[in-house]
Parts: C-alpha cells; structure tokens; sequence
C-alpha cells in the first residue's frame, strides 16, 4: 500500500511516465512520503471526513497494513497464517483498485495531505 501511494503521490505531483516530467522531481517526491506522517495522516479523522470513501478506506487500511507490516517485522514471536495474509492481499488490491478509481482532484488532495504538513498561520 505504501508504494501505491507513493506513486499516485508522484504521477499526480509530477506525471506518469508518460509525460515530459522529471525524473529527478519524481524520485524525490517518490521517496519524500513518510510512513509515520502518512500513517498519522490517515489517522487524521477530521480531515480523513472530508475525502469520498474510497480515499477513506484507503486510509484506514493503510494504518492497518502497516501495523499488521511492524507485528510481522519487528515482533519475533509474531505468527502469520496463510489463509489470513491471502484475504489481506485480496483485500488490500480491491481497497486500492478503488482508490485509484476515485477522482482524479481527491487523490490528489490526498497526496498533498500525507506529503506535506499542515502549517497554520
């Protein structure tokens, strides 16, 4: 899920591959998302209320992907059964298949809000 964002981020930002864009400018926006600040972005429900659904539950799943991410490398004890990781999977692909079905304005949005941090005046 990380990735996928990271790319919608970058193609929305600075253009898919196949617009005159910058390599450089995509790389750096590619590496420039943050997995504690996306993750508390995503926690952010406030905000998260103003986006459509399927931004929504991206969000939300993104949290829980990457708990379940950190339980799984950093928990040595941590156990994983196959029928379990194979619905996630299932899951996460049809979570993100919606997504990147949402409007083009609201995953771009979006990709501001878990790029950059709000700065109040």
């Amino acid at each position: 899920m990380f990735h996928a964002l990271a790319t919608t981020c970058t193609d929305l930002l600075v253009g898919t591959a196949g617009t005159k864009r910058s390599g450089p400018a995509w790389r750096q926006v590619y590496r420039a998302l943050a997995h504690s600040d996306a993750r508390n972005a995503c926690r952010n429900v406030a905000t998260m209320a103003k986006f459509p659904q399927a931004v929504q539950d991206f969000a939300n799943m993104f949290v829980l992907m990457q708990a379940k991410r950190h339980e799984a490398d950093y928990d040595p004890e941590a156990r994983a059964v196959k029928s379990e990781v194979v619905s996630n999977i299932r899951l996460v692909e049809a979570v993100i298949a919606d997504f990147e079905a949402a409007g083009v304005r609201d995953r771009r949005a979006f990709a501001v809000w878990v790029l950059f941090r709000e700065r109040r005046a």
